[in-house]
């Protein structure tokens, strides 16, 4: 099993694209943890070193689709800016969506086409209107029909047809493939700060946690 999720800065500040950077590594640690692959797929880097405008992540193995469900939403990290001391601002806020990357290209074969020679009006003469020299082809698993009739021999109007029926099966993926790549880029858009699925902080030192302990154990 394998799942893509795309995680963006949207349109957010220089801090969103730090935060994606910590986040991605987080991630990628927690699936490590769940016996999880994860594949940096594509990465667009932001104006700073070590962060991130976008990353697409590949995520593999039993569990992948619920484990991106669980990172899927507004994803929040929680931290004082690195860049501008004098901001309040602790939250910064990630988009990330599941998302198709490719499209499965039609595989077309002759055998899956059903072919029925038919008559058309129109001019062409007594033999057009005489001869069922017309072909219909009908790609099945697709469901594109195209009718031809150009020719005088059925023969050569079959040719066309399965020549048209491939360039439209053609076309019709590339169609595809663009709403594909369409779809992706408006998850940018779509990042909604405020009311986060997932909220993650910077792990606290160990020197830190030890601190802690011993305050608790005082009397």
């Amino acid at each position: 099993m394998s799942v893509h999720l795309l995680l963006s800065a949207g349109r957010g500040p220089q801090e969103c694209t730090w935060a994606l950077a910590r986040l991605l590594r987080r991630l990628e640690v927690d699936a490590t943890r769940q016996n999880l692959e994860t594949h940096r797929v594509q990465t667009v880097p932001g104006d700073r070193p070590d962060t991130y405008r976008s990353v697409l992540i590949q995520i593999s193995g039993a569990g992948a689709e619920a484990f991106a469900a669980s990172w899927t939403g507004t994803l929040c990290w929680q931290a004082p800016s690195p860049y501008r001391a004098g901001t309040g601002r602790k939250n910064w806020y990630v988009i990330a969506q599941p998302c198709q990357v490719d499209t499965p290209r039609t595989t077309f074969a002759e055998a899956d086409v059903d072919i029925v020679a038919c008559r058309t009006g129109g001019p062409g003469g007594q033999h057009r209107n005489k001869a069922s020299t017309a072909v219909r082809a009908t790609h099945r698993p697709s469901g594109i029909v195209v009718v031809v009739d150009t020719e005088r021999q059925f023969s050569l109007n079959r040719r066309i047809a399965m020549r048209l029926l491939r360039q439209r099966i053609e076309d019709g993926d590339e169609t595809a493939g663009r709403a594909v790549t369409t779809a992706r880029w408006h998850v940018h858009d779509e990042l909604v700060r405020g009311n986060p699925t997932r909220v993650e902080r910077p792990e606290t030192p160990k020197q830190d946690l030890a601190s802690q302990e011993q305050t608790r154990r005082r009397p």
